[in-house]
């Protein structure tokens, strides 16, 4: 299916591996100009070649670090989307989850450092990319979140709560920025990333599995469609949901879990 996004201009955030490094994938290969995103600037440069080689015939890939954390590295992400490719036709917000644990050890610090990293780093990118993306006929933000802002996750609890932020966030964007601009999230449950690969590995040095399938088969154990999913089952997700193929679809908020969620909305 062709997606209609030749030659748009993306900023996908936190891209470097993972959920965001999917997004900037299914993107690229649909003909997008993506800039990507990431603190490690190796793992960064190693990222965009690995995009580039599924970018589709003149899609153009590149890297710009940074910590989603400072305000000025935001802003020279966005100033660098628009020098590159002239404007900003589809921000994607990502960003590494915060530390778990327990409510009774969560200090005034993590508190505060979880909304830094997942909320304001939202509000600053659309506060700086709000009138790129309005021009030439509006774009589309679509928030990579979590399933936890559906269902409380044991021992999330800074995931639990923060992350409600970015969908009370993203709801709003959905009607101030409207018509222009189309706003909504991915909540994603358990994916196939390095992430979920390290703590399976983990796992099969304790002794918990017997092996990396039998890690997988248990991460799985609640999930109707029987698997954990592909980092490019969101990222195609987030593709569609950027594309004018979803033009009228803003202010939703899609759970990809494989049907594991147990909420009815």
């Amino acid at each position: 299916m062709d997606l209609r996004l030749d030659g748009n201009a993306a900023l996908v955030t936190a891209s470097s591996s993972g959920l965001g490094k999917a997004a900037a994938r299914a993107l690229a290969a649909e003909g997008a100009n993506v800039v990507m995103n990431g603190r490690d600037e190796g793992r960064l440069d190693d990222a965009v070649a690995d995009v580039r080689e599924d970018a589709a015939e003149g899609a153009s890939v590149v890297g710009q670090p940074g910590d989603l954390t400072v305000r000025e590295d935001i802003e020279a992400l966005v100033d660098r989307t628009v020098e590159e490719f002239g404007g900003i036709d589809h921000l994607v917000t990502s960003a590494g989850g915060p530390p778990s644990g327990p409510f009774l050890e969560t200090t005034d610090e993590d508190w505060y450092d979880a909304f830094d990293l997942l909320v304001m780093s939202v509000v600053r990118l659309v506060r700086a990319a709000a009138d790129p993306l309005r021009e030439d006929g509006g774009g589309t933000i679509v928030n990579i979140t979590s399933r936890s802002v559906k269902e409380a996750i044991d021992g999330l609890v800074l995931s639990n709560s923060v992350r409600m932020g970015v969908i009370g966030l993203e709801k709003t964007l959905s009607k101030e920025l409207a018509p222009e601009v189309r706003a909504n999230a991915v909540l994603p449950g358990s994916h196939e990333t390095p992430r979920i690969e390290e703590l399976i590995d983990q796992g099969v040095e304790r002794g918990d599995y017997d092996s990396y399938e039998d890690g997988l088969d248990d991460w799985a154990d609640d999930v109707p469609l029987g698997h954990i999913g592909d980092p490019m089952d969101l990222g195609r997700t987030v593709a569609f949901l950027s594309s004018p193929l979803s033009e009228y679809v803003d202010g939703v908020a899609v759970p990809i879990d494989g049907g594991g969620g147990a909420s009815n909305l």
